[in-house]
């Protein structure tokens, strides 16, 4: 036992149910073995539980649930979902990033957070299936699994529920304001354009129609493909276009303007890293789309997941490090910091650019945000349905699940309307949440799988999860201290 984890169990128990003392449930356990089905009787709670010695077993009450509600996805499903929720419109920030460390610190420190999370991500695919018949289809339960019930929640619940429902409120913003650039792009002067609480309004009212349409997180393939493909549209045709239209006049690469000694050199350096250490996002979702895969004692879930996270990291490269080198060819230290390369794009190349590509790029970053709306939001949705399956006993009705999609929605909604400015956070924000990424998964693999003690592996995990965390508090720092000095525009319910 683990933190009241039996991690020898063939059942997924809930992390939310393992501080809960209750009556015994009898649930049924849908068992697979070598493509047969027959069912079992077993008790969530571990009270009364039938165990299969061969095959993998799934509990009804993770049946219910729109994390594990399905587990037939594939390699072809895992790479659209994680491509979908790795891409997002924070890339257009790398070139200010290399604005102030410069071509080759840069390029450097890129590379290097591209290896460091792409090890943990690594780790976190080979926790899911610590033990066979274990399955840690959540990070939360995961984080339990390794760090025990108090210190497993301490650490986690504020990085997962923030990475899920923050992001769905930063993308209301980012999607809902390049909305409103498309109406006005396209219409010009001849109409008025919306206001932004309505362009936000558009964004969540869509996004929650495609939340209803799809119920779990596998039958959001056919969103993460589109998703996907949107993703790396607006990527690719930021940059190629960028390099294909050549390098305005007045540009600058000069990085020397750019205070680097002192307290203000200090915070310039540490905002730019946070950039780049926060452009790779999605790891809190690795668990749970590993959860919608199949697996068996022959062919377990992490070889499938494994093999489409390398496909799918091979493409985020190809879309981030050229977007990033030729962003900065092109526009130099002339970035904003709004929207990075797209504005300086529209802002550089718009009169010698058709305004139908530019809405098309637009459009496909809004379209992208749509998709990732979905999966970033499946957690959230999951934990609302536990909380109801967890008193009624029964799973959630179309009506029920469609009411707690709603009322997710017009949450999201309305932080996003009343916190417009989050974006000015994000350094801050992400500086506490980034040992998700960074950090917890080397502390979780050397106290779940146990290597030998100053071993290579232990040693390596532990310095790159102290450095993740000495990383996170030297952002926090640099984060607070910008603030404090520059201030922050807090424009409160005007987006």
């Amino acid at each position: 036992m683990r933190g009241g984890v039996a991690e020898d169990s063939r059942l997924e128990v809930p992390v939310y149910e393992l501080n809960q003392s209750r009556s015994p449930n009898p649930l049924l356990v849908i068992s697979t073995e070598s493509g047969s089905n027959f069912t079992k009787e077993a008790t969530v709670n571990g009270l009364h539980d039938s165990r299969n010695p061969v095959g993998s077993e799934l509990s009804a009450l993770e049946a219910w649930l729109p994390i594990t509600e399905s587990r037939n996805g594939s390699v072809h499903s895992g790479v659209l979902h994680v491509l979908c929720s790795g891409i997002g419109f924070q890339a257009l920030l790398l070139p200010v990033a290399l604005a102030t460390l410069g071509w080759a610190w840069g390029t450097v420190c890129l590379l290097a957070a591209y290896a460091w999370q792409l090890y943990t991500i690594w780790l976190l695919v080979h926790l899911h299936e610590p033990a066979p018949g274990t399955r840690h289809s959540r990070y939360l339960r995961l984080s339990i699994a390794a760090f025990g019930l108090k210190l497993g929640k301490l650490l986690a619940i504020f990085p997962v529920m923030y990475l899920s429902g923050g992001s769905c409120v930063m993308l209301i913003i980012t999607g809902g304001g390049v909305l409103n650039q498309i109406i006005k792009i396209m219409s010009g002067d001849e109409a008025k354009s919306l206001t932004g609480t309505e362009c936000f309004l558009v964004f969540t009212c869509i996004a929650m129609v495609i939340a209803q349409i799809f119920p779990n997180l596998n039958s959001l393939a056919s969103v993460s493909l589109t998703g996907a493909i949107s993703a790396i549209g607006y990527c690719t045709l930021i940059w190629v276009l960028s390099l294909s239209k050549g390098r305005p006049e007045g540009i600058s690469h000069d990085t020397s303007s750019v205070e680097k000694s002192g307290m203000r050199g200090f915070v310039n350096i540490m905002n730019a890293i946070g950039i780049i250490v926060l452009v790779f996002r999605g790891h809190n979702l690795v668990l749970e789309i590993e959860g919608t895969l199949p697996s068996t004692p022959r062919h377990p879930a992490f070889e499938l997941m494994w093999r489409g996270v390398t496909i799918s990291y091979i493409i985020i490269a190809m879309c981030l490090f050229p977007l990033a080198i030729a962003g900065f060819w092109a526009y130099g230290n002339g970035v904003p910091t709004t929207l990075g390369t797209l504005n300086a794009f529209l802002q550089r190349q718009e009169e010698d650019t058709s305004k139908y590509v530019i809405g098309l790029i637009c459009l496909l970053l809004v379209i992208s945000c749509l998709c990732s709306y979905q999966i970033y939001a499946m957690p959230v949705f999951d934990n609302l349905e536990l909380i109801y399956i967890s008193k009624k006993n029964k799973p959630c009705s179309r009506l029920i699940r469609a009411g707690l999609h709603l009322f997710f929605g017009g949450l999201t909604f309305f932080i996003a309307v009343t916190f417009p400015f989050l974006g000015s956070l994000a350094v801050l924000i992400g500086g506490i949440t980034s040992p998700l990424t960074y950090a917890y998964p080397c502390f979780m693999w050397n106290s779940i799988k146990r290597p030998q003690k100053n071993g290579a592996i232990w040693c390596v995990n532990i310095g790159l999860g102290w450095l993740g965390i000495v990383l996170s508090m030297l952002l926090v720092v640099a984060a607070s201290w910008n603030l404090a000095d520059k201030g922050l525009i807090a424009n409160f319910f005007k987006p």
